[in-house]
């Protein structure tokens, strides 16, 4: 199923999207497989799952650490891109690859977007692609008509510029929740709100919001807002303290499972 696809389906019943997001190859890619799947059955829509790098300036700590257990593994964008296939048709939700664009300049872009179509990924999720030198990456897209999403990410930051950062995009809008990097947090822009707003303003895409949503209250208070939520370093970090494989399917299950009861029931 196309992303777009998933959020029409949502919409329609009242429902907002869950994006989880775990980083692939922490502790290892047999932990990654099984939180995925237990993803999956405990209710998540889109899973998006994080290619390990060196140099993640989009993440908080949480996340770093997360990459550097996940390179020490000998994780690499080869590795996760087949993890990905060998999961094609054992999971329902579709999936949103986060990516930062040396692995894929590396790879070649030609080769690494018929390499995701192969595999089953659905949208590409690039926190460091300058708007000025995403039209390459889109242009391949269009050309080889693939059915890959290049989803924005638009910070409170952006003012101006969000309307030329969702032009061209499809799949859904990363809505930024505040200033800074990934990480857990209490407090977002005082003008979310607002900010919101100028994203709908551009665009009819469904707009996520993400960065430092870690429990679910603080989903309950922002759901209105938007038309999905995405947590990320919560996740991680239930990964990092767990001991066990077993512990990790049971956290990250029950977690999801909450949060699904109060965006929706599927």
């Amino acid at each position: 199923m196309r992303i777009h696809q998933v959020f029409e389906a949502l919409l329609s019943s009242g429902k907002k999207a869950l994006i989880p997001y775990i980083t692939a190859g922490d502790p290892d890619l047999a932990v990654t497989e099984a939180a995925v799947l237990a993803m999956d059955q405990a209710g998540a829509d889109i899973i998006e799952l994080g290619v390990p790098y060196s140099d993640p300036l989009a993440d908080g700590i949480v996340i770093q650490r997360a990459f550097q257990r996940a390179l020490e593994a000998g994780t690499n964008i080869h590795k996760v891109l087949d993890l990905v296939e060998s999961l094609q048709g054992r999971i329902k939700a579709p999936w949103a690859l986060l990516v930062y664009f040396n692995p894929v300049y590396q790879y070649g872009i030609e080769n690494f977007i018929a390499r995701c179509a192969a595999a089953g990924v659905t949208g590409l999720i690039i926190p460091d692609l300058p708007l000025e030198e995403r039209t390459e990456l889109q242009r391949t897209l269009e050309d080889r008509s693939c059915p890959l999403d290049l989803i924005p990410l638009v910070a409170p930051t952006s003012g101006e510029r969000i309307s030329r950062v969702v032009a061209g995009a499809t799949g859904f809008v990363y809505a930024i929740s505040s200033k800074g990097v990934t990480g857990v947090r209490k407090q977002f822009a005082e003008d979310l709100e607002s900010f919101i707003g100028q994203i709908r303003a551009a665009t009819n895409l469904p707009i996520a919001l993400g960065f430092g949503i870690g429990d679910v209250e603080t989903v309950a208070r922002i759901k209105h807002l938007v038309d999905g939520v995405i947590l990320g370093s919560v996740l991680v970090k239930m990964i990092e303290n767990a001991a066990t494989k077993d512990e990790v399917v049971e956290q990250v299950s029950s977690f999801i499972r909450a949060l699904r009861i109060e965006l929706g029931c599927g």
